[in-house]
């Protein structure tokens, strides 16, 4: 279980940055008091345009980045108090984060494994599972720096999942990959919540939300704009259509600010 409580989050602008954005302020707010929660079983989706906040929260849930106020809780661990309990719970599947290029999958999953405190033997018993749901077994032994990078990206999502995590948050999971590989999450996510896991997980494509979510959250500016069921969400919508709907609300959301 996820439980976020009235989190913000600012960071300091540099004489650049200021500049850069045309304001004298230096401190910029990515967060603005945000809090919602999710539920083991049901897949939760943060919703929000470029420089929403998601990312920002995604990596507070995980650990990386210390909210400036509020808390959030892993399975009833805070994560600023607890931290290492936290995120043995926890994993954080992102574009941004880096593979060792002269590594093999093979090497980087024993080595994330090793780190969680998983035994060989469970290692090589998950590892087996997610090459089968992931189709990687042909390129085990390859090194990442000759790896495309939807195979990279099955490698990253493997080194998320070896410890088997309880939470799981994905952000922008399948963004720029083929569909082969894009549909290998999107089981991969349903897995997690056959398996009784809390998924959060952020996108812009609204036909993986449709198809995925439970429960849905839309963040404008850093503020939630939008926190209840995807069923409330269909119920209300005034538009034709889930894209059309989501534009319409971010659309009321600048007018009112």
């Amino acid at each position: 279980m996820i439980e976020v409580n009235n989190v913000v989050k600012t960071f300091e602008l540099s004489k650049q940055q200021r500049k850069e954005n045309n304001t004298s302020e230096k401190i910029a707010t990515a967060v603005n008091d945000i809090s919602f929660s999710c539920q083991p079983g049901r897949i939760f989706s943060l919703l929000g345009p470029n420089g929403a906040g998601k990312t920002t929260t995604l990596r507070m849930l995980a650990g990386i980045l210390k909210p400036s106020e509020g808390e959030v809780k892993i399975n009833g661990f805070d994560i600023e108090k607890k931290p290492l309990e936290a995120k043995k719970h926890i994993g954080f599947l992102t574009g941004s984060t880096g593979l060792y290029e002269r590594l093999t999958p093979n090497e980087i999953i024993a080595y994330f494994g090793k780190l969680y405190g998983v035994t060989n033997e469970v290692i090589e018993t998950r590892k087996e599972e997610l090459y089968d749901l992931l189709d990687m077994h042909d390129f085990q032994n390859k090194r990442i720096g000759r790896l495309s990078t939807g195979m990279k990206q099955k490698v990253s999502i493997c080194r998320t999942m070896i410890h088997d995590p309880e939470v799981v948050i994905f952000d922008e999971p399948t963004s720029g990959l083929d569909v082969i590989t894009a549909e290998n999450i999107i089981k991969l996510i349903r897995d997690c919540k056959s398996k009784n896991k809390t998924v959060i997980f952020s996108s812009h494509i609204m036909s993986e939300v449709d198809l995925l979510c439970d429960d849905l959250a839309i963040i404008h500016k850093g503020k939630m704009i939008f926190n209840d069921s995807m069923q409330s969400f269909r119920d209300q919508m005034k538009a034709e259509n889930l894209t059309a709907e989501f534009i319409r609300i971010i659309n009321e959301a600048k007018q009112s600010s």
